[in-house]
């Protein structure tokens, strides 16, 4: 049986793992200004751009249910099944629209993440692993849901100014943060984002102290695949988590990039280290 594995934009990989993996993908749509454009062809770069430009923050797009019949309809005429992994309910209307367009059609299962970013990877790494060992759909998704509870999925924010102008945080809160050069720490908790620590002074040093205080709270990774994924934060940031799960004794760590959609939430130089806590190896 032939299946695809199937998420969105909001995965924030590369299209080079995207083949390797064989995970197709729907994107967002990304809204700067009287412009638009698909989440993959605006960069992040453009939304930094915009930013500066004009001091507002570009708005996205959820896709549709229209969107996903097209994108469903056409995956079927190569595949006998769909798993679709979607970026989190609790986050975005996008798993319901999907949820939506599948009810529809027949062989097409949506799976809610829970998730954002590089988290919905690796759960679309793990389903594509089932998948390749020849496992049924009904058994990849009762075994990739089992997963969803265990992704760590958190960051560092570098500044609050995207948060301030998106108004996620007030004010004071930004100015506070800017004075104390306070950097907090934002993690995905029952499929939604919440505030957790604050981390005080330069990048790297915060970045150090997250990535220790992670591994120390979440102790049971599965060691096969982490991400480093990052919204152009310095190269100095990126070694410094890629060499901690790296001692760690992580055997693949992929560094990405935040694209479009994830990019225009969190803001510049924004940096998260990403993989599933629950012990097992899914090599």
């Amino acid at each position: 049986m032939k299946i695809a594995i199937s998420t969105e934009s909001t995965l924030d990989i590369p299209k080079e793992l995207q083949k390797e993996y064989e995970i197709s993908v729907i994107p967002f749509t990304v809204i700067l200004g009287d412009e638009s454009g698909l989440d993959g062809e605006i960069t992040p770069q453009d939304i930094f751009d915009f930013v500066d430009k004009t001091d507002v923050l570009p708005k996205t797009s959820a896709i549709n249910e229209y969107q996903y019949d097209k994108h469903f309809t056409k995956l079927l005429k190569e595949y006998d099944a769909i798993i679709h992994i979607s970026l989190s309910s609790g986050i975005s209307s996008a798993c319901a629209n999907a949820q939506h367009a599948a009810s529809i059609l027949k062989n097409v299962y949506v799976i809610d993440s829970q998730s954002l970013s590089s988290g919905i990877a690796l759960l679309a790494i793990y389903a594509r692993k089932l998948a390749n060992k020849g496992l049924t759909p009904e058994e990849i998704v009762e075994k990739v849901e089992a997963r969803v509870p265990f992704v760590q999925a958190s960051f560092v924010i570098n500044s609050l100014n995207y948060l301030y102008k998106g108004g996620r945080c007030s004010g004071l809160a930004r100015f506070s943060a800017m004075l104390f050069r306070i950097k907090p720490q934002i993690i995905v908790k029952d499929g939604k984002m919440m505030p957790q620590k604050k981390y005080h002074g330069k990048s790297e040093v915060c970045v150090q102290q997250y990535c220790e205080d992670t591994l120390t709270e979440f102790n049971n990774p599965d060691l096969s695949v982490a991400f480093v994924t990052h919204s152009h934060a310095t190269e100095e940031m990126r070694k410094i988590a890629y060499d901690f799960l790296k001692e760690r004794g992580f055997k693949k760590i992929y560094d990405t990039y935040a694209q479009a959609t994830i990019t225009s939430h969190c803001g510049p130089k924004t940096l998260g280290i990403l993989f599933i806590n629950d012990g097992l190896e899914d090599d």
